[in-house]
């Protein structure tokens, strides 16, 4: 089969090794490729593997010959499932191969948050201890014990996130749009999981019901003073709402991973936001959690050609 990877370069340093989507047939493999360049590299192909790429009707028409679309991806908000189903294409995600990762980042942002361990640092760096009357200058911290955290979507991630927060003894509140069980935590509705958060975490999808969830109506219902973390998708928050919120200290800050658009673009002011936090959407980047997704990718293809299909997107 004619295999083409459209995104390689958003999965690698050159420490990721695409050899083994060769035994499937012919593979060809595109640093990156734009909007524009997707339905000529993709018209003979068969297989289509990519990350961020964008599956719609108009990439895909001229794709006469292709079966099966693999994502290096959780999310498959960049594919029209309803032209895939039209055109009976399958389409595979990688589910839960980040969820380590993203949880542990989860953390790193809090912590950065509640610790200052970087504002230290450039203290340290910049000279400010050596000149310090002081031997221990104080920023204001936060202990993580007892404080509430409020987990938005409690998949994989979310599950995982709250364990670890039961780790630092924190009381672990949840909310997900279909029931879930798990006795660890405790499941409310939205509004009483902001009213009592000290932090919420959001764990979603991109799609219709969740886009710019995160509104003004939703940060003026959080505590006063709460954390706002975000590692799904920067699509699910209103940045402008979120903004408002951290100048005007309703809340104290937010972590986040993602943004509405990525890479940012010039002159954000979401950048100029003291106790904002941002990360370059590298949650899922640590070289285990990759290796993990290629290899899940791999035998997502391997279960299509067999007839067995698994992480299917209907």
């Amino acid at each position: 089969m004619k295999v083409v990877i459209l995104d390689a370069k958003t999965l690698t340093n050159d420490d990721i090794d695409f050899s083994v989507f060769d035994e499937f047939g012919e593979v060809t493999i595109y640093d990156y490729t734009k909007y524009n360049q997707i339905a000529e590299r993709i018209k003979d192909a068969e297989i289509i593997l990519c990350n961020k790429s964008i599956m719609n009707r108009m990439t895909l028409k001229d794709a006469k010959n292709v079966k099966y679309i693999g994502l290096f991806a959780t999310g498959y908000n960049n594919v029209d499932i309803e032209y895939t189903n039209e055109r009976n294409i399958t389409v595979c995600n990688a589910g839960s191969y980040s969820t380590n990762a993203v949880a542990q980042h989860v953390f790193a942002l809090i912590l950065e948050h509640y610790n200052k361990v970087g504002e230290y640092n450039k203290f340290v760096k910049d000279g400010g201890w050596i000149h310090s009357e002081k031997f221990s200058p104080f920023k204001p911290m936060k202990e993580m014990d007892g404080r509430t955290l409020g987990i938005v979507g409690y998949g994989s991630i979310g599950k995982k996130v709250a364990k670890i927060a039961q780790a630092f003894d924190m009381k672990v509140l949840a909310y997900n749009r279909s029931p879930k069980k798990d006795e660890s935590v405790r499941f409310v509705e939205m509004d009483e999981l902001l009213e009592k958060s000290d932090i919420v975490s959001i764990h979603c999808p991109l799609n219709s019901d969740s886009e710019k969830m995160c509104n003004k109506e939703f940060f003026e219902k959080m505590k006063d003073g709460a954390l706002f973390i975000n590692t799904s998708r920067g699509g699910v928050v209103d940045e402008q709402a979120l903004i408002d919120a951290v100048k005007s200290k309703k809340i104290s800050g937010a972590g986040l991973d993602v943004v509405a658009v990525e890479p940012m673009e010039k002159h954000e002011e979401i950048l100029d936001i003291d106790n904002i936090i941002i990360t370059p959407h590298s949650a899922w980047a640590p070289v285990e959690t990759r290796t993990r997704l290629v290899e899940i990718v791999k035998n997502n293809i391997k279960k299509w050609v067999a007839g067995a299909p698994v992480n299917v997107i209907k």
